[in-house]
């Protein structure tokens, strides 16, 4: 198993930007993004990673964004690490693998999420209100029910705390701009249906799943992660069973373990992780990556 990457240091290059998981290098007229290994459940980060994690967030969106390059743009400009800067040449361990060097967008602020099971919040809204997003679904929809056509269900981009799920019309204020916000919606539907019908054949269902945006040059084009386990909700399909939770593919299994920690608030600082929920946690994403690419972990030519 290799090192865990908890954060990038590169000599002789300024401090990235670090996120919950990515580090994000400024080069000027360009980004590096690392997907590091760390990992965060009820938004703390926990403080011990899962070795590979950043691995396969950033090989499964590299093999997306080629998939559904002709649905829109992406800001990809390369993974090859060697293109890079001298500094970072002497860093290539940190890096190789995990990296994408990107185009510089402006991220539009809002989420763009497209639902196609019923569960999480969606399912808790629906409980109460009989909708999602204000979108009204059937009566008698239960925990992890299908939904007939996928649901674009936006939310706020909360730089601390929850995000906001918010109405369609609410997403258009936040943009101010009711093209561009149809433009976002038709797109992210297209793009999980792509996805969704590829994880299918595969044996995967990709409930739901989180897409991000930005803005080039007036242009609209697709940004940060796309269909990974951290972005999404991957179960098995040969183990989907509607009215319960479902197996997964992705953090939900170390949420599951959390959730029975009767000690912790999940306020920081995370728990340290056991060595089994930790390898277990990286034999789900390994299997992730398997899966959605048709590859064995370690083969990244798409």
């Amino acid at each position: 198993m290799s090192n865990v990457v908890l954060q990038t240091n590169i000599p002789g290059v300024p401090a990235p930007k670090r996120g919950k998981v990515r580090d994000i290098y400024d080069l000027g007229d360009k980004l590096l993004i690392v997907v590091t290994d760390r990992i965060s459940a009820f938004d703390v980060i926990m403080p011990n990673g899962i070795p590979d994690k950043g691995v396969v967030l950033n090989q499964i969106s590299a093999y997306w964004f080629k998939q559904v390059a002709g649905i829109i743009p992406n800001h990809v400009i390369s993974t090859d690490v060697s293109t890079l800067p001298e500094p970072f040449q002497k860093a290539k361990d940190q890096l190789v693998n995990r990296s994408m060097i990107v185009k510089k967008a402006k991220p539009l602020p809002a989420e763009c999420i497209v639902r196609g099971y019923l569960t999480g919040s969606g399912l808790k809204e629906y409980q109460k209100t009989g909708k999602v997003c204000g979108i009204e679904l059937p009566k008698g929809l239960i925990e992890s029910s299908r939904i007939a056509e996928p649901i674009f269900t936006p939310s706020t981009k909360a730089e601390e705390g929850h995000d906001i799920n918010i109405s369609f019309d609410e997403m258009k204020k936040i943009l101010n701009d009711d093209k561009l916000a149809e433009k976002v919606k038709d797109v992210s539907l297209a793009i999980y249906k792509k996805g969704r019908d590829v994880a299918n054949e595969k044996g995967i269902l990709i409930a739901d799943t989180k897409f991000e945006f930005g803005l080039l040059d007036g242009q609209l084009i697709l940004i940060d992660e796309v269909m990974t386990p951290d972005s999404s909700r991957f179960w098995p399909k040969d183990q989907y069973k509607e009215g319960q939770t479902q197996p997964s593919f992705d953090k939900q299994f170390l949420r599951d373990y959390l959730e029975t920690l009767k000690d912790w608030n999940k306020t920081p600082p995370g728990p340290v992780l056991p060595d089994a929920i930790v390898t277990k946690t990286r034999e789900k994403y390994v299997e992730a990556f398997e899966r959605v690419t048709g590859k064995k972990f370690g083969d990244f030519n798409f």
